[in-house]
């Protein structure tokens, strides 16, 4: 337990909870991060995670119920009393014309239903802001959607932020990802290496149990399988010290799932050309970092072999073998094949956009 970094009045049993577990020796001569603190490895290490899920679900209600709901609340009745008194503007101008040319007054319904009538100065007034019952349960859906999305938006941009961080100070190329093997094993670990793979790690552990509570979306089993591979490839390359290449793919990864909530915020405040320009920078990010970069990262894991060779010695932290590379090689190719189908759908809604359809996420959006 790291005692030494945890409040002197806080209970042993907590300490876990609440620091990074397992401080070691720095290495003589560190390839990175020469001034952190280093961390060995283990099942302590849980413990943060679960602190980490926890706090992660306090600060997302704090955010949706305090700050996104209100000002998405705020923004959709705006919009709606602002087109309201549009149309009432221009019901009135047309009124007056008519008055101008000597018509009748006669008193009318407006295009959203509403009771108008002229004033004794010949100016129409909306007789009550009433929201219908339909417009409210819609308003109220785009209200929660936004705060949603919104959390991943904070979050991704947030988690990429410090991958971002993580990449500049290592010794890895995105380009030329053989680095991430090199003088295997990496161990101990820097802390924000540590803390940037137990804070990714949660979140997808915390995920899991979000999309088993939540109404059921058409691409469920495609997102749970998602979900269990990503977790298992973030737990077994902890443990096998494959840190390296971890941070990579965490780090381009991250990058797509800031734009595809922004897009969909969009969307849901019904700016549909910020939405549909915001998907195409989506789809382009998607293209190139998933289908061209993490292909370079599949590739680096099939050549490790030939740069590290196998070795299985716990001890010392070698778990360079062809069973242990295979395995982790294959779950990488999962997901690249998960993320194929995707980009197929994500292709369908850029035909959409292009023909003028407006772009609406066919991955996961709507609940089947």
């Amino acid at each position: 337990m790291n005692t030494d970094q945890a409040p002197g009045w806080l209970p042993s049993f907590l300490i876990p909870f609440v620091t990074l577990s397992y401080p070691t020796a720095s290495p003589a001569v560190p390839d990175s991060f020469p001034d952190s603190s280093y961390y060995g490895t283990g099942v302590l290490d849980g413990c943060l995670i679960i602190t980490f899920i926890a706090v992660a679900a306090i600060l997302r209600d704090i955010i949706r119920l305090w700050i996104l709901e209100p000002f998405a609340r705020w923004k959709l009745t705006r919009d709606l009393m602002s087109r309201r008194r549009a149309k009432s503007s221009l019901a009135r101008r047309e009124k007056a014309g008519a008055v101008t040319n000597g018509s009748s007054h006669a008193s009318h319904d407006n295009a959203n239903g509403h009771a108008t009538h002229t004033n004794g100065n010949g100016h129409i007034d909306i007789a009550d802001d009433h929201i219908s019952k339909r417009t409210a349960k819609k308003m109220h859906k785009s209200v929660l959607r936004f705060a949603e999305q919104g959390w991943d938006f904070i979050y991704f941009s947030f988690v990429w932020g410090l991958g971002l961080y993580v990449h500049y100070h290592l010794p890895t190329r995105v380009l030329d990802p053989i680095d991430v093997w090199l003088k295997y094993p990496h161990i101990p670990l820097a802390g924000p290496i540590k803390f940037y793979y137990l804070l990714e790690t949660s979140f997808y552990s915390h995920q899991i149990l979000v999309i088993n509570a939540e109404a059921r979306r058409k691409d469920h089993w495609q997102m749970m399988t998602h979900h269990v591979i990503t977790v298992f490839l973030m737990v077994g390359s902890y443990f096998y010290n494959y840190t390296r290449v971890g941070c990579l793919v965490m780090f381009l990864m991250d990058w797509c799932d800031i734009w595809l909530p922004l897009a969909k915020m969009f969307r849901y405040m019904a700016l549909s050309t910020l939405c549909d320009l915001t998907f195409v920078w989506f789809m382009v990010s998607w293209a190139v970092t998933r289908h061209w970069l993490f292909v370079l990262a599949i590739l680096s894991a099939w050549s490790a072999m030939a740069v590290d060779p196998p070795l299985w010695d716990p001890v010392y932290g070698y778990f360079m073998t062809s069973p242990a590379i295979l395995t982790f090689l294959s779950m990488l190719v999962a997901l690249e094949v998960i993320q194929a189908m995707w980009f197929w759908l994500i292709c369908r809604v850029a035909y959409r956009v292009i023909s003028g359809k407006g772009a609406e996420d066919e991955r996961s959006d709507d609940e089947g």
